[in-house]
């Protein structure tokens, strides 16, 4: 049986040749997938806000940007090319109606703070599930590379 690894909220795993990484609870959060195919390495980033600008905030895998950067560095510590890791990415809901203020939609800011740390990384982002109203859970085959992403009252999304 292939082992199940639980990424929690704020947190990365990775897992290489094989292996099922899974988050859940992705509502305005998002799970982002990275992953080098050559070698089938694999992480799983449960993020949950878009920027970290503070000085002294220790938990880098909170934030998209400081999240994927600190996965990225790790997976080319473990034998991965930078130019070969590609990303899959699912969350982003907006959960409740906001009045706007100063947070807004937190989803649709996480959307486009993952999307430019990518870019800016020059990862590939290959396919996305994002946006909507609805929470999902992620699961992320190390083997295979394939993302399941699992949302009430839908069917299940391969990406």
């Amino acid at each position: 049986m292939e082992s199940k690894i639980t990424v929690g909220i704020a947190d990365m795993k990775m897992a290489k040749g094989s292996g099922m990484l899974i988050t859940y609870a992705l509502g305005s959060c998002i799970g982002i997938c990275l992953y080098d195919k050559q070698i089938k390495l694999g992480a799983l980033i449960h993020i949950m806000l878009p920027v970290n600008g503070e000085a002294g905030r220790k938990n880098t895998m909170k934030y998209a940007n400081t999240g994927i950067r600190e996965t990225l560095h790790q997976m080319v510590a473990k034998g991965a090319s930078k130019s070969r890791i590609t990303a899959k990415i699912a969350g982003g809901a907006k959960m409740f109606e906001t009045g706007g203020g100063s947070l807004g939609n937190i989803g649709q800011r996480n959307i486009e703070s993952v999307k430019m740390t990518l870019k800016a990384e020059g990862i590939q982002l290959l396919k996305e599930d994002v946006g909507g109203s609805t929470a999902r859970t992620l699961l992320f085959d190390v083997g295979t590379g394939l993302g399941c992403v699992r949302s009430y009252g839908k069917p299940e999304l391969i990406i």
